[in-house]
């Protein structure tokens, strides 16, 4: 081989090897769209934090007992990992990627996946690493929308606003000035109540951000399921209701005043607001079965395909969980603190 073909060979594997570099640092910023109706975490779950959340046979969820580091397991609580030492909420997932708010720095941590001082809105792959920041804020919700993040974005100068960030941190702005809830997201639309004038029932379009009245109700917290609209009746003390949107028709769940609940699937968990019989119960969605699950004051009502869980009032630990479709069996989320190394006390 000559001088002059041992040259051209060498920058023909050079200029190969260069391509392979640079379609591998192409192939590795890329990242896989979801379908336009994908929603990264039932409303319910965001409404009470966000704390856990169950995507194709793995549960998500912000462990109490480890300064809620982030962490996944099997619905049974079994294949147990911590993922990251941040202390997250409002936690999504969908397709091959993870979204959180990280609102603090975290106790502990390494590698990529850990990042201290940074609070915001990250997305990283199912295992915690390749953290990316999509936004440097404090949020007070957000859910995933398609290929969008929405969520209620808190500036002190500015006050809460709507914002919307594209998965690949492309496209980010401010949809509306104003408190809007994102976390009901159903067919391309957000449903949310008002908040300014009036408490109706809006819709907003996310293939335009337009939005438009559903019902003229006086309604708070809005969920979105089958054909019906479960909400907490602001006119009539916070009482429990559902709203036909096919038959235009009210039913009465409860008269209780409720501070906080949650649908899923065919029952609903809800907190009764009381000054001498407080209690967490459930019932149907049709508002029969209703049942005591535990006296007290709690919050945090997060349900997956097997548990309930929730917490104290005011306390973060213990955690305590039910059976979601079984009998009400209110025992300790064990699993997640032994995870933890924490010591009964």
């Amino acid at each position: 081989m000559s001088t002059t073909q041992k040259n051209i060979l060498i920058i023909s594997i050079t200029v190969v090897v260069l391509i392979l570099l640079s379609l591998g640092v192409v192939l590795s910023g890329h990242i896989t769209m979801n379908d336009d109706y994908t929603m990264g975490n039932t409303p319910g779950n965001l409404n009470n934090g966000g704390y856990f959340c169950e995507a194709d046979g793995r549960v998500y969820f912000a462990n109490a007992y480890d300064n809620y580091g982030l962490y996944a397991m099997n619905p049974d609580e079994s294949e147990m990992v911590k993922l990251s030492g941040n202390s997250v909420s409002s936690i999504n997932a969908a397709g091959k990627y993870l979204y959180y708010a990280m609102t603090s720095d975290g106790s502990s941590g390494s590698g990529l996946g850990y990042l201290a001082h940074t609070e915001g809105i990250y997305r990283s792959n199912l295992k915690g690493k390749s953290t990316v920041g999509l936004d440097r804020c404090s949020i007070v919700s957000m859910q995933l929308c398609g290929n969008y993040l929405y969520y209620e974005k808190y500036d002190k100068a500015l006050g809460t606003t709507l914002d919307k960030v594209r998965i690949d941190k492309k496209d980010r702005q401010t949809v509306a000035k104003e408190i809007i809830n994102p976390n009901c997201y159903l067919n391309g639309r957000i449903y949310y109540n008002g908040t300014g004038k009036d408490h109706f029932l809006y819709a907003l379009d996310v293939s335009t951000d337009t939005p438009t009245v559903v019902w003229q109700g006086n309604l708070w917290n809005p969920i979105v399921q089958d054909g019906y609209v479960y909400y907490m009746d602001v006119s009539e003390n916070y009482r429990l209701c559902r709203y036909s949107l096919n038959n235009d028709v009210i039913e009465v769940l409860t008269n209780d005043r409720i501070d906080m609940f949650n649908v899923y699937d065919s029952y609903i968990y809800y907190q009764v607001s009381s000054t001498d019989a407080p209690a967490l119960k459930r019932m149907r969605t049709d508002g029969s079965s209703q049942e005591l699950v535990r006296e007290g004051v709690y919050q945090n009502i997060n349900v997956t395909s097997e548990y309930v869980y929730f917490n104290a009032f005011n306390e973060t630990t213990p955690v305590y969980k039910t059976y979601t479709y079984g009998p009400v069996n209110v025992t300790t989320f064990d699993a997640a603190r032994e995870a933890a190394g924490v010591d009964i006390e």
